[in-house]
């Protein structure tokens, strides 16, 4: 429920040569309005039901006759899902401020009003729709370029693990798996990454440089083995005949 002032009651402070000194208060946001100042007998103020149009649709909403425009906005932003910033509430063809009161301002019982969207409003929502299409995108690519990571990683991990048993393994395996490896840090740095997306690349960016640097180590100590371990199976036949045949000429 929004606060609502009381009705002035009069003027505030002393007067001096039949000037009243006006009172301002800072309202939530620093809107700066003229304070009202409550009379404990003064009747609560009227509520009014104002006809609100938005676009092609029609609102009727109720509120208090001493609410300032700002007020109404907040109230308005449920129906319109507009931030208050990004309304402008436009009466009898002028744009109303939003400390102004619509007692004031001459808003009555059912009065019409029209609420338009802000334009650097719908730009900036634009700019910030295209930029959220970007991060998702970047966060789908790099999430993809993970899982082929994860893969490679296993293949790091299945050669260490032979040639720390001392078992050799070809080196075409190991420089194929590095060029492999190389390839996704390319696609890696392509992709331009903002936010969440931009930790996750550094992430797989530091994953690939930590497996390369892995290769290179067995690498070398590959070459200090002296047997090629070979896993393709090969099939074997039986030897051949040693019958021998007899000649005629």
């Amino acid at each position: 429920m929004i606060r609502m002032s009381g009705l002035h009651g009069g003027s505030s402070g002393s007067e001096s040569d039949g000037v009243a000194e006006i009172e301002w208060e800072l309202r939530p946001g620093g809107m700066l309005v003229q304070k009202r100042i409550v009379d404990p007998g003064t009747p609560p103020p009227p509520a009014l039901c104002l006809r609100v149009s938005y676009g092609k649709s029609k609102i009727e909403i109720s509120v208090s006759s001493r609410s300032t425009f700002w007020e109404l906005k907040k109230l308005l932003e449920a129906e319109t899902r507009l931030k208050p910033s990004e309304q402008r509430i436009m009466y009898k063809g002028k744009e109303r401020e939003n400390g102004e009161y619509l007692d004031r301002c001459g808003i009555k019982d059912r009065s019409k009003l029209v609420v338009v969207e802000d334009p650097s409003s719908c730009e900036r929502r634009y700019i910030e729709m295209r930029r959220n299409v970007k991060i998702q995108d970047a966060a789908r690519a790099i999430s993809a370029l993970s899982l082929e990571v994860d893969k490679l990683a296993t293949q790091v991990k299945s050669i260490e693990k032979s040639i720390s048993s001392g078992n050799k393994v070809p080196e075409l395996q190991i420089t194929t798996l590095i060029e492999l490896l190389m390839r996704q840090a390319v696609k890696l740095d392509a992709i331009h990454a903002e936010g969440d997306a931009s930790i996750q690349k550094n992430l797989q960016a530091k994953s690939v440089q930590k497996c390369v640097e892995a290769l290179d180590v067995l690498k070398q100590s590959n070459g200090k083995l002296n047997h090629v371990i070979v896993t393709t199976k090969w099939e074997t036949f039986d030897p051949p005949s040693t019958t021998q045949w007899e000649f005629f000429e």
